[in-house]
């Protein structure tokens, strides 16, 4: 019988090669192996409504503007917007778009379906329950991607538990499979399925769905990552039916994470329809719409990961970061220099963002990022984008300059753009001769032929420098100059665009200094000097392209086919079968990139193995080792990137293999730029004096001689001050800095001397004068140290709870411990750190030595509650002698012993039960760790106690105390450095300053509130579920000071919800940050003006041996709700964060024996209040905590739990004008015997509506427990309870809604608003948002 022989591949097509970039501003185009010619370069607006609707799809005939333009050039002859192209002389054309990009920022879709595991309809509506920004009280998330959800009923879970401390044998688990009701899954793990898919029900519901319209559909089962089985038959069905975008998660990419899989296919579902459209309209606009590849151009699209793919196989998912990718592989393949092998920081400035990446040889690729509200699981290149652009727009509030987060675009664009937008960096730089109108694109205007508006530029800064100067005159200040404005708010944009450097460098174990700047972007030239000093990097390397580099890169990059599979095994055991795995993807790889074309010689594969320690989710993406040793490369990036390894078992999550190919001219060569600097001969560029700029730097204003590119040949000097232009950028050689000509590029290089931050010297023989200036950018630099210690504590940390669910802060102090700046990580320790790093210094500063560590948690030192361990360094000088500064960190220790599990025992009615107890110890003396004496503390002090035993997970909390001590040394080693950089008198100078400016914000805004209650004093009371009163009376002076009495409020309690008085104090600084709804400096002056009446002996300031672990994380939220009552700013949240936790193990009561088991809680989201103008936000953490919710899936895998419901609680929001938004549902199922404990409120008192608005629906806890005879019993379990289930018992929280705001008007409907509001923006702004 004869077989089908595939054609042999046809070689690749000769002619010229296109590749373009959409970028937010500008549309990026290169034309290169043009016969005859030079590369052609052509730069649009990306969006000019007057001319065309988009830059790559010109008008309505969707045909290639930027390629038009191109081939006229080329051919020389006119081709008419509108008419099809002729590629016969092009051999390819590589995109980047920002299509799915903007589509995802937009929401501009058609909608699309979510179908679900029945019982987790809400599933993505909830998310991992955090909030976007940690101080808006009107909570904006992003809008779902779906408009409707199907549950499908059927279920699998896991099998065994991985926390098991006594996991079933190899042969027990075996002897388990009978592949009905036990499975094993793809990934290897036995999988016990609950509920059959019912396949006529699934049927019918799809089938209805697809009536009512809807075409495209998300799929996201429980466990299908490893069990894709029920999945694949309803994408068999839908497709049957007649669905044409069908997102299956487990096909996508298989890995755990139901929440980050589901985003995943709905954006998928939601953008492959959008993609799909814009290719096709782009092939409209070509003869032949490029299906023969043979006679015209090949397409290929740029994806997320740095790779390209054919036009045909295009999808949304792979389409998000299509943009940014290209400039990563740009950099990489142009200006990592193959010779020294020093590492890159690429710095991709471009209009509205900034896109910084890290390149040491190898592309870095992260498999989850969050993007616009959505979690996508999917290859991506590891790129962080600030909101500092050259259309980043530039403010003055609160005394302080702003460059960033909101943008101007491309429309309207800065004010230079001649369409009335705002002022922005771009402004700024051409008002100081930094961008020049003659030597800049002539685009603008109606007529895309003028040149940017200086003059509109240099008003508009005189009108704000006259509102700047008007402040100085009240508070004493140097007036500035509008140059000097100018040149600040540059400064402030570089220090925000530093901090996301330092991020991707020192946070992954590497020094910024060994680095060099790989500047690119429109606007990169002007700044990457003033970012190179402040970094304290030596070198710049430019492309002769930067420009354009991110399309430049289209052109370089590879065909890339991906494939993934989950492989849930310990590693060492199971090599063989690893290594088949990968044979088995790799064959596959393979087999679809020879489908493009493609031969065996062309291909290169990449072999990764994504490994974790037992107990950790943090993973590591191993790269295949010479060796092949992938345990041992993992134990050593382990200890690089987080500086310690664990003596734990090694296991594998998932498989990966990407496949590389390229045929085109550009094929991949090896950059040698060292070598040509050694062999190129030096000779100093002529000027001839008449081609100048007058350029303003720190000096004033200079002549600077003015070069243009192409005039200058390889071998050429030029020495700074001087300005290098060329048709699309131009570079700001920074005075003392040198340039070097390449054939390629331009190397510049700073002089080592130079201080780091040229803005920051100071004559000293002038007198300290504060200026907004400096005092902006040190904010930013102290808030910088802050964040710096918050990354590493994360990257060093072990336990789940402070590496995974964020529940820790880092915060700086002056040398009297007295807040400087407190990263906002979890509001509840906003400012309740400050009082034990005092109680500390007040106890120990006289014998404190360089080396030295201390340790505490007890409410009489400061503390909150016991399993918030604060670790805290004294700073000395260089002498050792004085303390110049304090950095502290606090943890939550989810296991500290007590006399339950979790050690966050609802029973607790004194302060031992809730486990060990830290007054004041050295953790570190003279610089050694003293293990012996924190582990006698923690194990047998804390189990001498009756009833309880010492802590249950020793190792983990040794583990996270080094961990914050590493965070600690981390921002001693920033402050030292910053101190070095500008002298201890200046630090300390504006240390202080910073606290005034938060003073005297908090100041102006209690006068406001002081006027618009006509000096009325502030009231409001409300009511623990026990009957205990929280009162409050704020008594505001005209001149914006406070008194804040809590008198009135009830005697502390029997009970664990007391809660220490330095909880109400962080209270209150989160509410005036939130109100005053403006960024202002964290620190002790935003409480300056207050003074507390906290009577002592209440439950807001218990005595010192009161049981207090739900004072922290439930009380503070009722504080929070009188604080915001009394300000009459909303209606009340869940006023809760329902702390659930279980396990078994520790001191077994009748034995005394230690018995070996687990502890697992998390925190419980609810709804949040109305406002006027607003409606609450539906299953989200509010308030005094933002911590992530356990993924059902990684749940099931680890605990004896099922978790059957996961949804939004319907009607249990407060309805008003504006309604509250509502609470959850979360049902667990346990599969063994164990001890729960459920700590919450508001299971009496309901959250109380404001104006008139309703209240909402008060919590409930229920246990439904099996009897003896079978049958099933409901319980009330009420709001605090420690208790014991059995296997098959079930958990039901109900938590909270939020309170509705108003007077609802007949026939009022009910809206439950999640999207933001419209204002500027840009196109990266949805990867900004997460990062808040």
């Amino acid at each position: 019988m004869p077989t089908a022989v595939a054609p042999p591949p046809l070689p690749p097509k000769s002619g010229i090669e296109i590749a373009i970039d959409r970028g937010g501003t500008f549309t990026d185009c290169i034309a290169t192996n043009i016969p005859g010619k030079e590369d052609i370069v052509v730069k649009l607006l990306s969006v000019d409504p007057s001319n065309y609707d988009d830059a790559p799809t010109a008008s309505h005939l969707n045909s290639e503007e930027g390629i038009r333009r191109i081939l006229e050039m080329v051919k020389g002859v006119k081709l008419n917007r509108g008419e099809p192209l002729d590629t016969s002389d092009i051999a390819s054309i590589k995109m980047g778009t920002t299509v799915a990009t903007n589509a995802l920022l937009e929401r501009s879709a058609d909608s699309c379906a979510l179908v679900v595991s029945k019982g987790h309809a809400d599933l993505l509506r909830i998310g991992d329950q955090t909030r976007p920004k940690l101080f808006d009280l009107n909570i904006r998330r992003a809008s779902p991607l779906f408009s409707s959800v199907v549950e499908i009923d059927e279920r699998v879970t896991p099998e065994e538990y991985t926390e098991d401390p006594n996991p079933k044998s190899a042969t027990d688990l075996a002897a388990l499979v009978d592949n009905v009701n036990v499975v094993r899954g793809v990934g290897g793990e036995l999988i016990r399925i609950l509920k059959p898919l019912d396949t006529e029900q699934a049927r019918k519901s799809l089938q209805a769905l697809f009536d009512t319209g809807v075409r495209s559909i998300a799929v996201v089962l429980l466990h299908s990552y490893t069990f894709p089985d029920h999945e694949i038959v309803i994408g068999k069905l839908a497709r049957k039916i007649g669905f044409t975008q069908i997102s299956l998660s487990s096909q996508l990419l298989p890995m755990i994470k139901a929440v980050s899989r589901g985003h995943s296919a709905a954006a998928d579902a939601y953008l492959s329809p959008v993609v799909r459209k814009y290719v096709n309209g782009f092939r409209s606009g070509f003869v032949g719409r490029l299906e023969d590849t043979a006679q015209g151009a090949d397409c290929e699209f740029m994806q997320s990961d740095g790779g390209l793919v054919g036009w045909k196989r295009f999808n949304g998912l792979r389409a998000i970061l299509s943009g940014p990718a290209g400039g990563v592989v740009g950099f990489s393949r142009t200006c990592y220099d193959e010779g020294d092998k020093t590492p890159c920081i690429g710095f991709d400035m471009g209009g509205t963002s900034t896109d910084v990446s890290r390149f040491g040889g190898l592309l870095t690729h992260t498999l989850e990022n969050a993007i616009s509200g959505v979690t996508v699981q999917c290859p991506q290149l590891d790129i962080t984008t600030v909101a500092a652009g050259g259309g980043s727009i530039l403010t003055y509030r609160n005394g302080l300059f702003n460059a960033g987060p909101q943008s101007a675009g491309a429309h309207p664009g800065p004010a230079c753009y001649r369409k009335g937008g705002p002022l922005t960096v771009t402004d700024a730089n051409l008002v100081l001769g930094r961008l020049s109108t003659d030597h800049f694109p002539k685009i603008f205007g109606p007529n895309e032929n003028e040149p940017l508006d200086f003059e509109t530029s240099r008003k508009a800064f005189e009108e704000l420098t006259e509102i700047i100067n008007e402040d100085l005159k009240k508070s004493g200040g140097k007036l500035l100059s509008v140059e000097e404005v100018c040149l600040g708010f540059l400064d402030v944009a570089n220090e925000s665009m530093c901090r996301p450097i330092r991020q991707i460098t020192e946070s992954k174990g590497y020094d910024t200094v060994d680095h060099n700047l790989a500047s690119f972007g429109g606007a990169g030239g002007q700044h990457a000097c003033a970012i190179a000093h402040r970094l304290g990097i030596k070198r710049v390397v430019v492309h002769k392209h930067a420009s354009i580099l991110s399309a430049y890169g289209m052109a370089l990059a590879d065909t890339v086919h991906e494939a993934h599979e989950p492989c849930s095994c310990e590693y060492e055991s199971s090599v063989e079968e690893v290594q088949f795995r990968l044979g088995n993807l790799r064959d596959q790889v393979a087999k679809e990139l020879k489908k493009e074309g493609f031969t065996s010689r062309d291909i290169t594969f990449e072999c990764y193995v994504n490994l974790r320690y037992a107990g950790s989710d943090t993973m590591i993406m191993i790269l295949e080792p010479e060796d092949g040793d992938y345990a041992a490369a993992f134990i050593k990036e382990h200890k690089r990137e987080f500086s310690f390894t664990l003596n734990r078992k090694i296991l594998v999550e998932n498989l990966r293999i990407r496949g590389r190919a390229n045929a085109g001219s550009h094929s991949a060569k090896k950059n040698t730029i060292s070598r040509e600097m050694s062999e190129l001969s030096v000779s100093k560029v002529k000027n001839d004096g008449k081609n100048t700029l007058k350029v303003y730097f720190e000096g004033g204003w200079i002549t600077a001689p003015l070069y243009l590119l192409k005039d200058c040949a390889p071998g050429g000097s030029i020495s700074g001050p001087a300005m290098i232009y060329d048709q699309t950028q131009m570079i700001v050689v920074q005075p003392a800095a040198t340039a070097r000509v390449l054939k390629e590029h331009i190397v510049i290089d700073l002089e080592s001397e130079i201080a780091n931050s040229v803005a920051m010297t100071k004559d000293k023989s002038e007198p300290l004068i504060e200026d907004p200036i400096h005092l902006s950018i040190m904010s930013n630099r102290f808030m910088g140290i802050a964040e710096q210690m918050g990354l590493t504590l994360q990257k060093t940390s072990v336990s789940v709870n402070i590496k995974e669910r964020l529940d820790f802060s880092c915060a700086l102090f002056g040398p009297d411990g007295g807040l400087v700046a407190n990263a906002p990580h979890v509001p509840v320790h906003l400012g309740s750190m400050e009082h034990a790093v005092r109680y500390q210094h007040n106890l120990h500063s006289n014998s404190l030595r360089p080396g030295d560590v201390l340790v505490s948690n007890t409410p009489l030192a400061g503390g909150t509650h016991l399993p918030d361990i604060t670790v805290i360094t004294p700073i000395f000088d260089k002498e050792g002698k004085t303390i110049s500064f304090y950095t502290a960190s606090r943890g939550h220790h989810s296991e500290i012993g007590g006399i339950l599990p979790g050690s966050m025992p609802a029973s607790s009615t004194k302060l031992y039960e809730e486990g060990a107890q830290i007054t004041s110890t050295f953790l570190v003396r003279d610089g050694v760790f003293l293990e012996e004496e924190i582990s006698k503390i923690l194990v047998d002090e804390t189990a001498a106690y009756p009833g309880c035993s010492g802590t249950r997970r020793l190792s983990d909390n040794l583990n996270d105390l080094k961990a914050q001590i590493a965070a600690n040394y981390k921002g001693a080693t920033l402050v030292s450095a910053l101190i070095e950089e500008c002298g201890i008198e200046m630090v300390h100078f504006y240390m202080n300053a910073i606290k005034m400016n938060a003073a005297r914000a908090v100041q102006a805004y209690l006068a406001k509130t002081y006027k618009k209650f006509s000096g009325r004093p502030l009231h409001a009371v409300d009511h623990m579920d026990d009957g205990t009163p929280i009162e409050l009376t704020v008594t505001i002076d005209p001149s914006g000071t406070a008194k804040f009495d809590f008198t009135g409020t009830g005697l502390e309690g029997l009970h664990c919800f007391n809660a220490p008085s330095a909880i109400s104090k962080s209270a209150t600084m989160y509410v005036l940050r939130c109100l005053i709804d403006e960024p202002i400096p964290l620190n002790e002056g935003c409480l300056l003006p207050i003074e507390f009446e906290i009577p002592y002996g209440t439950l807001l300031n218990p005595s010192g041996h009161a049981a207090v672990c739900a004072g922290n994380p439930i009380t503070s939220q009722r504080v929070t709700d009188v604080l915001i009552k009394a300000f009459q700013a909303c209606a009340a949240s869940q006023g809760d964060c329902n702390v659930f936790s279980f396990g078994y193990g520790g001191k077994d009561p009748e034995t005394g024996e230690e018995v070996n088991g687990f502890g697992f809680g998390e925190t419980i989201c609810g709804g949040s209040g109305a406002g006027n103008g607003w409606h609450g936000t539906s299953g989200v953490h509010i308030h005094m905590t933002n911590t992530r919710i356990t993924d059902p899936e990684v749940l099931e895998k680890r605990y004896p739990t099922i978790l059957n419901r996961f949804v939004l609680r319907e009607g249990s929001g407060g309805v008003g004008k504006f309604s509250g938004g509502m609470g959850i549902i979360r049902e667990y199922e346990f599969r063994r015997p164990l001890s729960c404990s459920i700590v919450s409120e508001r299971r009496v008192h309901q959250p109380f509506g404001m104006a008139g608005g309703g209240s909402a629906m008060s919590g409930k806890n229920t246990l439904l427990e099996k009897t003896q005879s079978g049958e099933e019993r409901a319980v009330n379990i009420g709001g605090r309870k420690d208790f014991h289930i059995q296997a098959g018992d079930r958990v039901i929280i109900e938590t909270p809604g939020g309170g509705g705001w108003g007077i609802p008007s007949k026939g009022n409907v009910e809206i439950l608003r999640t999207e933001p509001e419209p204002e500027f923006t840009n196109s990266y702004q949805m990867r900004l948002d997460q990062s808040n």
